[in-house]
């Protein structure tokens, strides 16, 4: 998601987002544990949006 978008959300969506986006983070660990995960990289861009979710969640309070 483009840092732009992020920012138009509220604290209440971002921290959902935020939820959201650990699930998919296990979901990514999971596969890769057991030897299915096709796309690599989207571990790399999960990890990332975690951090500026995180850095804007920081910023509002």
């Amino acid at each position: 998601m483009e840092l732009k978008q992020l920012r138009e959300k509220s604290a209440d969506e971002l921290k959902s987002h935020l939820v959201e986006l650990r699930k998919e983070q296990f979901s990514l660990r999971m596969q890769k544990a057991t030897g299915q995960l096709p796309k690599t990289h989207e571990t790399r861009r999960v990890r990332r949006e975690i951090a500026r979710v995180k850095t804007l969640l920081g910023s509002t309070k």
